[in-house]
């Protein structure tokens, strides 16, 4: 019997687990860095939320907004996740994630306002 890497049952279930476990990393992540000014809006709506609240449920107001707040988001980044994953997106393909590959790109040299006048000196 000869097994190859096509027959293999467990190969993609495992390749897109390590997609959707990758891809909920990295959506976590943008939305930490890109949505941080999203955060004083969220804030606000949440607390403005929570004081009406307030009047009907006065244990717990805080708990339900905030709950349902953090809920949204991670069902959010999660969503977006699966989505990825079923449609065959891997965070390998995607370019602008180069920090996640750990591949470091190639630096420029930077060139300076003043290189053509003083680029020709020979420093001794």
């Amino acid at each position: 019997m000869v097994i190859t890497q096509g027959t293999n049952p467990t190969h993609g279930s495992l390749t897109r687990t390590k997609s959707f476990l990758v891809w909920s990393f990295t959506l976590t992540v943008c939305s930490l860095v890109v949505g941080f000014p999203m955060l004083v809006l969220v804030a606000t709506v949440t607390a403005l939320a929570a004081i009406i609240l307030q009047s009907l449920l006065p244990m717990s107001a805080v708990l339900v907004v905030v709950g349902s707040v953090v809920g949204f988001h991670v069902l959010g980044i999660f969503f977006g996740a699966a989505l990825l994953t079923a449609k065959g997106v891997h965070p390998e393909d995607v370019s602008w994630l180069h920090w996640l590959h750990g591949k470091t790109a190639e630096h420029t040299q930077p060139v300076y306002a003043a290189c053509p006048l003083t680029c020709d000196i020979v420093h001794t």
